[in-house]
């Protein structure tokens, strides 16, 4: 049994002595995992992690050395990326609140804006409901009234163009392929086709605070994460690709989804990534 010390002094000290007196060295993983977590978790980084250390301490080692030391430091993929994708997730999964305020602060301490993090949030009344989203919002609101944000919401895009507007992001993203989906549902739910494009396209993917390429990798981490729409998935990784996502970074922020859902999560965005990337050439 190791005798029993905080986040900080895991993280600082070189070795410990456990009660039969070997000495245990603290990780190369450990230490990088720290470093990012500090980045992260700013001031507080250690607070949810030290809770841990009387019931669950190998917990806490395994979050700073798998998700901070293992997947979080790679490189592939910028931090502020990361943070908004974990935050789409999180908010469609919806099972996980003070995971969610935890990494809404996540991304402010890396450097993305308030209304980033929103239009991170609102992706989940197209693909998680309005009730998701709607939780991700509130909790947005009390993180930034924590840190004291001021904070002045985007208005929508205006006007009644918003099948125009949609249309023309769905052709976007969609390499010219957009025109397929309106076509699919012609003879069964055409109103269902209108809806995707004024809506989800016109309403909120057309909004301005949040760059095409981020929309996109945010929206592969939560349909990854939520494991139950495979072929949006496959639209989706096709759509990273179209605004400007590198095949590496859709690759990451699936493999990080192994942290907030689970390996079958990850291992299924996988195999939909190779489908894509094999018939894209």
């Amino acid at each position: 049994m190791v005798l029993l010390v905080t986040l900080t002094e895991y993280g600082t000290a070189n070795s410990t002595l456990n009660t039969t007196g070997q000495i245990n060295e603290w990780s190369d993983r450990y230490n990088v995992g720290i470093e990012v977590l500090r980045q992260v978790g700013g001031e507080n980084y250690d607070g949810p992690i030290n809770r841990l250390s009387d019931i669950a301490p190998d917990l806490a080692r395994f979050t700073v050395e798998f998700a901070y030391g293992d997947v979080m430091s790679r490189d592939a993929l910028d931090l502020q990326t990361r943070q908004l994708s974990t935050v789409a997730a999180l908010t469609a999964l919806g099972n996980a609140q003070p995971q969610l305020k935890y990494h809404i602060n996540g991304c402010l301490n890396v450097g993305c804006s308030p209304p980033q993090v929103i239009e991170s949030i609102l992706l989940s009344t197209v693909y998680a409901g309005f009730p998701a989203a709607l939780n991700g919002v509130f909790s947005a609101r009390e993180v930034f009234q924590e840190r004291g944000v001021a904070f002045t919401p985007s208005s929508s895009p205006t006007g009644n163009d918003r099948y125009e507007r949609g249309l023309q992001t769905l052709e976007q993203v969609s390499a010219g392929s957009g025109a397929d989906v309106v076509q699919s549902l012609q003879d069964i739910a055409p109103d269902l086709a209108r809806f995707i494009i004024e809506f989800s396209y016109g309403d909120i993917i057309a909004r301005p605070d949040l760059d095409l390429r981020s929309k996109e990798l945010a929206t592969v981490a939560l349909l990854t994460a939520l494991g139950t729409a495979q072929p949006q998935l496959n639209v989706h990784i096709n759509a990273s690709l179209n605004v400007g996502a590198s095949r590496e970074e859709i690759v990451e922020v699936i493999q990080q989804m192994a942290v907030y859902a689970g390996f079958p999560a990850a291992l299924n965005g996988i195999t939909t990534a190779r489908e894509v990337f094999a018939n894209v050439g």
